[in-house]
């Protein structure tokens, strides 16, 4: 991989001590500092890749939320938005000088760093995130070129990475990854090694010359990758904490943690970033990657040389591995094992761990949900005291559910298409009983958590199945007859409980419900034709061994308790 020599990175030392802080909030003064010696020379008439509207232009400054705090040049989005027939026509004509020249206007550049706190006790600097306040107008500029960048670059991306992508979400990468696994583990002598790579402030330590020859390779024009790089360059910065204001410094390496471009430019910077052997798996969702070794016959070869690819793309791409936040999981139910040999980054041993918080979901070495469950369980139950508050302030039922939806329904179904038909009896009437009592709270039927996984699943499924693009596309096979899934073949009850051999099961039973409910409906005597919807389906209650008997009694139930609706 080519080695690019660093850009120049900061000029002056950030410093926040009582000698350098300023009792001031309000920003020091600017300069414009003379481009990098590393930028390309600019054209005097470089055509832009693509002209704004102010159409465009209004509609967005209408989507402000005037209630956002101004950037630090002092803009407010409520002025751009109360004002936008006035200010549209002058701005949209900054913003096609700014593409057309390449170049971004140094107070638009201008971010304040404000440190967010990644958890509730602090012990050191590691422990704030840095995140960047920066001007509402550029914010707007850059939700205007955001668009044309994704349709340019979107079908060149590594279909395995997930983030800020139509149609991915953070279930879809756990649900292939488990797939990937488990698949693996359903031969014998088998064994899966997840290593969840942490990197040390990703998003700062990107080269802006290097992402513009990544840029160029995926046919993004010429003229967008300049101004790409000039905005990422020459940037002025001060830390904000609290009233305190630190000197200005200038930076011309990463890219600002809270401007719009950023996560999908880091997605872009490391699209190259890939996997060479089928049997090692390199997941990405924005800055996290996990590399999954599925291991066969005790053979690692692969799975370390993928580890060592890794590391010296990093090197070369001026990312850094936290090697103490790097943890990796085995995954091995084989009967008779020896002690496998240690993983080793950068010289530092990994550390093997039992369980991974995997994307907001809870990945355990036995593959078991009781821990995921509980956690969800708890939140709700927490939850529920806010539900009995209100209540007792006579809200009615209708807002006291649309609150149950919004507060507790969202915790309980939180990625419940990755771990519901793995889930146990007793962890499913454990999330039941949740339910119920807020049921009684509220005095009205809720949907049950059953209901939701299946419409959940089917609108998930529904999502892979229409889109060829998408990695799990080609799991959802049809048969000849095209009425119902190719089922996938599985041998352990893991496998088979997992999301895609569950989900085409469910495809498949419902194309079968379709069918009765339509002989329901005729012997029934429902005097006219009906097209069975999603939520008549939702409610007829279903399992893996109920029959069409029992299907169709419920149908008739079903069509006797809504018989005036239908």
């Amino acid at each position: 991989m080519p080695n690019t020599s660093p850009p120049p990175s900061v000029t002056a030392p950030m410093d926040l001590t009582p000698s350098k802080a300023v009792p001031s909030s309000s920003p020091p003064p600017l300069t414009i500092s003379p481009p990098p010696h590393h930028l390309p020379p600019v054209p005097p008439s470089s055509p832009p890749s693509f002209t704004i509207s102010e159409q465009d232009v209004r509609r967005q400054f209408a989507r402000l939320n005037p209630r956002k705090a101004p950037g630090p040049d002092g803009v407010s989005p409520s002025t751009l938005r109360h004002c936008a027939e006035e200010l549209t026509p002058v701005f949209t004509d900054i913003f096609n000088s700014s593409l057309e020249s390449c170049q971004v206007p140094a107070c638009l550049k201008t971010s304040t760093i404000v440190p967010v706190p990644k958890k509730p006790r602090i012990t050191g600097l590691n422990d704030y995130r840095p995140v960047a306040l920066t001007s509402v107008v550029m914010k707007s500029l850059e939700r205007l070129i955001l668009p044309h960048l994704k349709s340019i670059t979107t079908p060149l991306l590594d279909p395995l990475q997930f983030a800020y992508r139509a149609n991915r979400s953070v279930d879809d990468a756990v649900n292939l990854a488990l797939h990937s696994i488990l698949q693996h583990l359903d031969s014998p002598g088998t064994y899966a090694r997840i290593l969840f790579v942490d990197f040390s402030s990703a998003f700062n330590t990107i080269r802006p010359a290097l992402l513009q020859d990544k840029l160029s390779q995926l046919s993004v024009p010429a003229s967008l990758c300049r101004w790409i790089t000039h905005f990422l360059t020459d940037r002025r910065q001060y830390v904000r904490l609290g009233k305190t204001v630190s000197d200005s410094v200038t930076i011309s390496t990463g890219s600002p943690q809270g401007c719009v471009l950023s996560p999908l430019l880091f997605s872009l910077y490391t699209n190259c970033c890939t996997s060479s052997h089928q049997s090692v798996k390199l997941i990405k969702f924005a800055d996290d990657t996990t590399l999954i070794g599925l291991i066969s016959n005790g053979d690692e070869t692969a799975y370390r040389r993928e580890v060592a690819r890794l590391v010296s793309w990093c090197g070369h791409n001026n990312l850094q591995l936290n090697a103490q936040k790097t943890v990796e999981m085995i995954v091995d139910f084989r009967k008779v094992t020896a002690p496998l040999p240690p993983l080793a980054l950068m010289d530092s041993p990994v550390t093997i761990t039992d369980s991974f918080r995997f994307l907001g979901t809870t990945i355990t070495r036995d593959l078991k949900w009781e821990p995921t469950i509980s956690s969800l369980i708890k939140k709700a139950q927490q939850r529920m005291f806010f539900l009995r508050k209100l209540r007792k302030l006579n809200l009615p039922p209708r807002m006291l559910a649309q609150f149950y939806t919004a507060i507790i329904e969202s915790i309980l179904t939180s990625s419940i298409t990755v771990w519901f038909a793995g889930a146990t009896v007793r962890d499913r009437l454990r999330l039941q009983r949740v339910v119920r009592a807020a049921e009684k709270v509220i005095g009205c039927r809720l949907p049950s958590i059953q209901d939701l996984y299946i419409s959940r699943t089917r609108r998930c499924a529904g999502r892979i199945t229409a889109d060829p693009s998408h990695p799990g596309h080609g799991l959802f096979s049809p048969l000849p007859s095209g009425r119902r899934l190719r089922s996938i073949r599985t041998r352990t009850s893991r496998y088979t409980n997992s999301f895609f051999p569950s989900a085409i099961r469910l495809l498949n039973t419902n194309t079968d419900i379709t069918d009765i409910a339509q002989l329901a409906i005729f012997i029934h005597g429902v005097d006219k034709t009906l097209t069975v919807s999603e939520e008549f389906l939702e409610l007829v209650p279903m399992t893996d061994t109920t029959t069409a008997e029992d299907i169709f009694r419920s149908i008739v139930g079903a069509l006797d308790r809504i018989g005036a609706d239908w």
